[in-house]
């Protein structure tokens, strides 16, 4: 969803919003469309997993295209739904509309240490769009059982899922708009480019990385909310199409099942070391250090709801840790750490840098992360130089392929799982062996029907 703002030394979240131009410009006819070129957009983040097999080639962006960017809702802005008589009101529109229902939901990623939603996004033929405020609704089981079996349309799914199941919305099935330009091979899979590409619609985006905790909500992102939803069916229409026409819709139908079928992922193990510049720390004991200040900033963050990164941003995290400041007076001499805000809680920072000092050798961190993550590939021919054979050969099959079907080669087949076959390939490696071992760790039939035979030749 968000990206949310910068890293801030504000322990108290009490920064001011961010705010974009205006997105209720006057428009120029009835339809609130105006005539401009479509904006760079600010995408939601495209939730891919990481990278490809290689460096992608370098892609040559051609110019925007000259679209009618619409600025305001056909039917108007809808009233924003925060009452439980209105709440049921919607239930009964939405439940006597037809077709499938379009929605998103805005969080406040960069601000709140929650991913909760703080306003969700609808539309339905039959019922229009609609906006609702799940703050003063945390329950909205009535409009769960008002969709019922119809399908979900939404921008990025995976983005959203989890934090409209927590309201009691749960699809039971689902189309994701952004999934479908993947597999079509569109060259830019964010909103405000499809609508753009496949509609010849723009829409602005500026109101993305907004802290839509803010209430009252002002205007113009309400404009910008019921904009989020307004053109997806429609473009659900034309995905359908020239999925149908690629001999790709069954292909798609297996992604949705997938992401509707995703367990939650995992707790991470030592979520500390995302930490960015983690890297800079070159011994245990520092480590340990950055460990104890992440662990105290997340404590003091969750019990706030505050972004970690607007407690104590993560640049200051490493700095601290590296230079092991020991008293009150040096911890406050570092950037940030002297901001008034830090200065009143530098007892905790000062604790935590304590702690990691105390610690016995043995129960330092190491410096690599532990568990089932593999080497990096670039180490592979020093490593195990026959693992690094068979990952070539893989990785120039894989890319052959997602070329030859117009498809990045990450939807394909997870880079994950080419790296941990050609790593450790199963003790036997033909091509039913392949499959198996694919069908095992999640991969879809169509994608492994195409890619078995290829790895299996990889890793013979």
């Amino acid at each position: 969803m968000s990206t949310g703002p910068q890293d801030s030394d504000l322990p108290h979240g009490d920064a001011a919003a961010p705010t974009g131009s205006d997105a209720a410009a006057e428009p120029t006819d009835r339809t609130g469309l105006v005539e401009e070129p479509a904006p760079a957009p600010i995408e939601k983040p495209a939730p891919i997993e990481k990278p490809a097999l290689v460096e992608p080639a370098e892609r040559i962006e051609e110019p925007a295209p000259v679209v009618p960017v619409r600025t305001a809702p056909r039917d108007g802005v809808p009233a924003l739904t925060a009452r439980s008589s209105a709440l049921a009101e919607l239930a009964a529109a939405v439940a006597a509309g037809s077709g499938p229902v379009a929605l998103d939901a805005e969080r406040a990623s960069g601000f709140r240490y929650s991913q909760r939603a703080y306003l969700v996004q609808l539309r339905r033929d039959g019922a229009g769009s609609a906006l609702v405020d799940p703050v003063p609704l945390p329950d909205l089981t009535v409009l769960d059982d008002a969709i019922g079996d119809a399908e979900w349309v939404l921008h990025a799914a995976n983005q959203d899922l989890a934090c409209l199941a927590a309201l009691g919305l749960r699809p039971r099935s689902l189309f994701d708009t952004e999934l479908a330009g993947r597999l079509l091979g569109l060259p830019r899979v964010g909103l405000a480019a499809m609508t753009a590409s496949l509609l010849g619609i723009g829409l602005r985006k500026e109101h993305s990385a907004a802290d839509w905790s803010t209430r009252p909500l002002p205007a113009d992102w309400l404009v910008y909310a019921a904009l989020d939803v307004e053109l997806l069916l429609e473009m659900r229409e034309v995905l359908v199409d020239r999925l149908d026409a690629a001999g790709k819709l069954d292909w798609a139908r297996q992604e949705f099942a997938a992401v509707l079928a995703a367990p939650p992922p995992p707790p991470r193990d030592e979520p500390w070391r995302r930490v960015s510049g983690l890297h800079q720390l070159r011994r245990p004991r520092e480590l340990a250090a950055a460990r104890e200040l992440w662990r105290a900033r997340d404590t003091i963050a969750a019990a706030r709801d505050i972004a970690p990164g607007r407690i104590l941003p993560d640049r200051a995290v490493v700095d601290a840790a590296r230079r092991n400041p020991t008293t009150v007076a040096e911890l406050t001499a570092l950037p940030v750490f002297g901001g008034r805000a830090n200065r009143a809680i530098s007892g905790t920072w000062l604790a935590a840098l304590q702690r990691a000092a105390a610690l016995p050798d043995a129960e330092l961190p190491a410096m690599s992360a532990r568990g089932g993550e593999l080497p990096p590939t670039r180490t592979w021919a020093d490593r195990d130089p026959a693992a690094a054979q068979r990952f070539g050969a893989a990785r120039a099959a894989m890319l052959a392929a997602a070329a030859e079907r117009e498809l990045p080669v990450e939807n394909l087949l997870s880079p994950d799982l080419v790296r941990r076959l050609t790593w450790a390939p199963p003790a036997e490696h033909g091509e039913v062996d392949v499959e198996r071992w694919l069908d095992a760790q999640g991969a879809r039939r169509w994608q492994v029907e195409i890619t078995a035979p290829l790895l299996a030749a990889a890793v013979a």
